[in-house]
């Protein structure tokens, strides 16, 4: 394996981990704010329950996607950031924003409301905002004018590709939310709070599968190149598609320990390995070109000796940190004095 799939692996990774983490953490704040009048389900509480220590671990993949990224793919970095600036500033304001809200509203019981309000649709619009980076690295919105990079946003948000990658982040935030708040609900033995949530998953699981196949279907048509090198990875996305039908009959199955109907927790898992097999298909296809089509892995790769120093630092902070991480999971998960608290 070179250095540049090597880099390039470790930041798919990085990727990967932090889609599938802020799409459940975006989504809850999204679930707070639909169902804060329906206090007796307590659904919005357990919303905010997730929330609360969730957004900060989320915050860590975030910056190391952009260290990463500066790190080992300098030429690239040159290129998304001139032409991402006006979405990029528009994407970290709105970070700031409901960072801010979740900060303050712990300290001051006042600003609860508007935590839920500002978490709710900021959880919507900055998904759709973030995968709107993957049709411009497709090529055809990259306009070079006096040897500058320019982003052309007409031609953008007149493609129905476009609108296809952010109708399927909308959709697969509140779906994979709602799969994980379910599961949460049922350890909270929360059993209306896990029925409302049950319910959203089955109706948004369906239209994020009809959104990916859209994304399908647009590509064909406007970045023939990475289309056609996705079908080379077939197998890959009938997998996908497979652990997605598994996931919807893991919700149907009755539970052994509980009496519930379906097991929220190996759907969970057989969605993230549904994203992960579609999301490694969709990775490869895209390969050597991290720009289509002027920046490749080869092109943008930062000097082999700097590359080598900077990844052992990265495997070093990886030992380090994931213990915690895992740790962190099984307390939030397993801790009953937290996950069935009472709320004041």
């Amino acid at each position: 394996m070179g250095d540049e799939i090597l880099a390039i692996t470790v930041l798919w990774g990085f990727v990967f981990i932090y889609a599938v983490m802020a799409t459940m953490d975006f989504g809850a704040g999204f679930w707070s704010l639909v169902y804060i009048n329906r206090e007796k389900t307590n659904a919005t509480n357990i919303a905010n329950r997730y929330l609360s220590p969730t957004w900060e671990v989320t915050n860590v993949f975030i910056v190391a996607i952009v260290v990463a990224l500066i790190s080992f793919f300098p030429g690239a970095t040159y290129t998304l950031g001139t032409v991402l600036l006006i979405p990029g500033s528009i994407i970290i304001l709105l970070l700031a924003l409901r960072s801010g809200f979740l900060v303050f509203s712990h300290i001051a019981k006042d600003y609860r409301k508007g935590l839920t309000y500002v978490s709710g649709i900021t959880g919507v619009l900055i998904p759709g905002l973030l995968i709107s980076v993957l049709p411009i690295t497709h090529g055809g919105f990259i306009k070079v004018e006096n040897g500058v990079e320019k982003l052309q946003l007409a031609e953008l948000f007149s493609s129905p590709n476009a609108y296809a990658f952010i109708g399927f982040a909308i959709t697969s935030t509140l779906f994979l939310s709602s799969l994980l708040l379910a599961d949460y609900s049922n350890v909270a033995g929360e059993g209306e709070a896990y029925t409302i949530y049950r319910r959203d998953a089955l109706i948004l699981g369906p239209i994020s599968l009809f959104m990916a196949f859209l994304i399908m279907l647009t590509l064909r048509n406007e970045a023939t190149w990475i289309y056609e090198n996705m079908l080379t990875y077939k197998l890959w996305l009938i997998g996908s598609v497979f652990m997605f039908f598994v996931a919807g009959a893991a919700l149907y199955l009755p539970s052994r320990k509980q009496k519930i109907k379906g097991m929220p927790r190996l759907a969970v898992i057989a969605v993230t390995i549904q994203y992960l097999l579609a999301s490694y298909a969709y990775g490869r296809a895209h390969l050597p070109y991290i720009v289509y089509p002027n920046v490749t892995i080869e092109s943008g790769f930062t000097d082999p000796a700097s590359f080598r120093a900077l990844f052992a630092s990265y495997i070093v902070g990886f030992i380090i940190l994931f213990p915690g991480f895992i740790y962190f999971w099984k307390l939030f998960m397993k801790d009953t004095r937290y996950i069935k608290q009472k709320e004041s």
